[in-house]
């Protein structure tokens, strides 16, 4: 099959290391590029990708960020999809009740309430910087702007998150999507969109999903594998992930993606 379209997660997936692309995926990457597009899929914030399509030099590219929730191409906004006020409230509420803190996304507006390991990862990693105030603000400040939220991480203890998890899938289930991206970590995001979705939103006429390859490595990278032409599980993904998987490479950080691109897709 020849692939018009490569669409790969980024943490865990096409970062050798917590926040950057190895030389020899940049070198596969330059390779394959005249013919086949390369879109990256993540549920990271812009300014956390933009530098990513830089040091691969595919700025000519859209993205895909907030796990499907927002898609660029360059200044421009392909597709936008937020979380309501109302329910933003909601889980304020429950977060506030749990003793758990919010990381609040819009665009590349990114908030916090206090600074934290956890943050300061985040800074280390994507390369951004929050605006710190109490999460209150926030909420008003966007109710009277009229926006959402594109994605909202709660950081709590593992045993705060294993507490607050399955409410939240009680109460706001049916509207949103859930994701425990880690054992302290549970990341919120609009229903109605995924990475998938996105990805169908930038097919053209003549390109369907058969002509994508896909590469991740956790929960929320399942529904693109499955429908893909191609979907590649990294060494390192969940066992869930491998499982629906057409083939499994390397570990991310042995250039799971790099090395798949070199031995498969012959250009």
């Amino acid at each position: 099959m020849n692939y018009k379209i490569l669409c790969s997660d980024l943490d865990g997936t096409l970062l050798t290391t917590k926040s950057d692309v190895s030389e020899f995926t940049i070198a596969e990457i330059n390779r394959i590029k005249s013919q086949v597009k390369i879109i990256l899929v993540s549920a990271r914030m812009p300014s956390a990708m933009t530098y990513l399509q830089k040091d691969l030099a595919i700025e000519e590219q859209p993205i895909i960020c907030y796990n499907g929730a927002l898609v660029l191409d360059g200044d421009k906004e392909l597709s936008s999809v937020h979380i309501s006020t109302d329910h933003l409230d909601e889980i304020y509420h429950l977060a506030e009740v749990n003793d758990t803190k919010l990381g609040l996304y819009y665009n590349n507006e990114w908030y916090v309430e206090e600074d934290s390991e956890r943050v300061q990862k985040e800074i280390k990693y994507t390369k951004t910087t929050p605006v710190f105030r109490p999460t209150s603000e926030t909420l008003l400040d966007w109710e009277k702007r009229n926006i959402g939220a594109h994605k909202i991480m709660l950081m709590s203890t593992k045993e705060d998150a294993d507490n607050l998890y399955p409410v939240l899938e009680k109460k706001l289930g049916e509207h949103l999507n859930l994701y425990r991206s880690n054992d302290t970590l549970i990341e919120v995001a609009p229903k109605s969109v995924s990475k998938l979705s996105a990805i169908k939103s930038l097919l053209q006429e003549d390109e369907s999903l058969e002509h994508v390859i896909s590469f991740g490595d956790n929960y929320n990278d399942i529904e693109m594998l499955q429908s893909s032409g191609c979907g590649v599980a990294v060494g390192n993904a969940r066992e869930e992930v491998k499982a629906i998987a057409n083939a499994v490479t390397l570990p991310n950080t042995e250039n799971g993606v790099a090395d798949y691109i070199k031995k498969h897709l012959v250009i």
